[in-house]
C-alpha cells in the first residue's frame, strides 16, 4: 500500500466519511454528513483531513477543532479519528494525527488534546506512542433536548 495523500475533506466525500464514522459506531445519514462537511469547510475553527488512497477510496479521517474553553482558554482537540479496518497499521493514522498537529500549531495552539473511549483499548497505546499523555479519566453524560 502506497502512502495516502492527505487533503481536506469536502462534501463529495460524504458517503465514505459516513461509512468510516459508522466503523466507530457513529452512524449518520449521508445527507447529514454532507451538511456537516459543508459547514466545516467554511469554518476557520474546524478541519477534517482525509487519507486518500489514490484509488477513489478513503483510508481514514481525522476531525480537529479549535475550542475556546472558559476554564482553559483556546485549545485544539481531535474530535474524531478513524482508519478503515482494512488500512489499520498502515501508518495512515499517524499521518492524520500529524496533519491535525500541524493544523493546531497554525491556529496558535501549544497543546492538542484527544479523548478516547475507555472501550477503545487499542487506541490508548496508539496515542501514547504518538506522544500524548493521559491527563484524566471522566464520565460523559448527555440529556435529550
Amino acid at each position: 500500500m502506497s502512502d495516502p495523500t492527505l487533503r481536506l475533506a469536502d462534501v463529495t466525500d460524504a458517503l465514505q466519511v459516513s461509512s468510516l464514522l459508522g466503523q466507530l459506531g457513529y452512524a449518520a445519514p449521508v445527507e447529514a454528513i454532507a451538511e456537516r462537511l459543508a459547514a466545516i469547510a467554511v469554518s476557520p475553527r474546524h478541519a477534517v483531513f482525509v487519507a486518500d488512497g489514490g484509488d477513489g477510496r478513503l483510508l481514514g479521517l481525522i476531525a480537529v477543532e479549535q475550542r475556546l474553553m472558559l476554564e482553559s482558554g483556546e485549545r485544539a482537540e481531535i474530535v474524531a479519528l478513524v482508519v478503515d479496518a482494512a488500512a489499520r497499521r498502515s501508518g495512515a493514522g499517524r499521518r492524520l494525527v500529524d496533519a491535525a498537529r500541524q493544523w493546531a500549531r497554525l491556529q496558535g495552539n501549544a497543546v492538542l488534546i484527544v479523548r478516547s473511549n475507555i472501550a477503545r483499548a487499542e487506541s490508548h497505546p496508539f496515542y501514547e506512542g504518538m506522544g500524548f499523555t493521559r491527563s484524566k479519566t471522566q464520565h460523559v453524560y448527555q440529556s435529550t433536548l
